[in-house]
């Protein structure tokens, strides 16, 4: 079977590689494209089965029909489109409408993931591009959504209910996976031995989304209340006024961006991951902390939420309410040991192997011909 992933984002991250690779180690041919206006450093290098010219210019990122053009004259010069069995576009509005308009000329069917960017950036601010998002919807053989908060929104606030029916028939809910590094170095789960000395973690780009100022409000209502609290912060960082903010706190660590082989020592000698970002896609440092043992406290509403029921594997929070996430530290605490262990047990979830099973039937269901 052939696969033509459309994936502006391919070499910016390394999410999407793990599944292309997993893949292609069964009977699945696949190759990518990635269009993009050249003005971003990769974070992998380009690999043979990845195609990524520089077919717009950063500015027409402001047009959205006239930039879609151009990616959709470029790839047409670049494949035969009629040689493949199934489109992947990985994303709803980027990717989706190029995957669309290949639907419509070669009649190839495609499949759509709906992300942070489709749900906060264009469903919500781009209004005159929600048409196209549902017709983008309605003609895609299956829907994938990262998790289930933003199949929600997306189904309470811009399906009408003319189409709530079949487009709930044909989506899924497939989350993100790990590297298999995090799971085959599984703590065993923790024990909370202090009521009174808690150590918090934070893991990711130091910048306003990632929200850290509410944390550390969290960390002083504790303070308060009577508890030791120490907070490591580890990233890069990409907001020097959100680094200068929370650096003046003694009870604040920072640490530059990590390794992996780094940070799981460090997940392993703290206690409670903490990340109440503005908007996330997914989060794959909160399973990549569950790993470890680590209670997660996550944004209520983001793609993290609705992995797990709230309270077993931590708890859901108002990314603005510096006092409810303290509340929900305190409430880990009282059962710290059993959500240590329920996170151990849980994380098997984000296993790359099962995943890509999960996409292979997809593939087969939806394609042209069988895997």
């Amino acid at each position: 079977m052939k696969v033509l992933h459309i994936n502006s984002n391919y070499l910016y991250t390394t999410l999407h590689e793990k599944l292309i690779e997993s893949l292609s180690e069964s009977s699945i041919t696949n190759n990518v494209y990635m269009p993009n206006h050249g003005g971003i450093k990769f974070v992998i290098p380009p690999k043979d089965y990845v195609y990524h010219p520089v077919c717009f210019n950063k500015s027409d990122r402001y047009f959205y029909n006239y930039k879609q053009k151009k990616i959709f004259n470029n790839i047409n010069k670049i494949f035969d489109t009629s040689s493949y069995d199934l489109i992947h576009s990985h994303t709803l509005f980027t990717d989706g409408y190029i995957a669309y308009n290949l639907y419509k000329k070669y009649g190839v069917p495609y499949i759509v993931a709906v992300r942070n960017t489709d749900v906060n950036s264009f469903f919500k601010k781009r209004i005159l591009l929600r048409k196209k998002g549902l017709e983008i919807l309605n003609n895609a053989a299956k829907i994938i959504f990262i998790s289930k908060a933003y199949q929600d929104i997306v189904f309470d606030n811009y399906v009408p209910i003319v189409y709530k029916k079949n487009l709930l028939e044909k989506s899924i809910i497939i989350p993100n996976g790990i590297d298999s590094f995090w799971l085959k170095k599984q703590s065993a789960p923790r024990e909370q031995n202090s009521t009174t000395a808690l150590n918090l973690i934070f893991a990711g780009r130091i910048d306003k989304n990632k929200n850290i100022r509410t944390t550390i409000k969290a960390c002083e209502l504790l303070i308060n209340k009577g508890l030791d609290i120490s907070f490591t912060v580890v990233g890069r960082i990409e907001d020097s006024n959100e680094f200068n903010y929370f650096s003046r706190y003694n009870f604040v660590r920072y640490l530059p961006q990590q390794p992996k082989e780094k940070l799981i020592d460090l997940y392993k000698s703290n206690d409670i991951f903490v990340m109440p970002s503005k908007t996330e896609t997914f989060g794959l440092v909160y399973a990549e902390a569950m790993s470890q043992g680590l209670p997660v406290i996550y944004t209520k509403g983001e793609g993290f939420d609705g992995q797990f029921e709230d309270g077993f594997i931590g708890y859901r929070v108002d990314w603005f309410n510096a006092m409810e996430i303290a509340d929900r530290i305190l409430d880990i605490m009282k059962n710290y040991n059993e959500l240590s262990e329920n996170c151990i047990k849980s994380c098997v979830k984000y296993d790359w192997d099962l995943i890509v099973e999960k996409y292979k039937n997809i593939y087969e269901y939806s394609g042209k011909s069988e895997v």
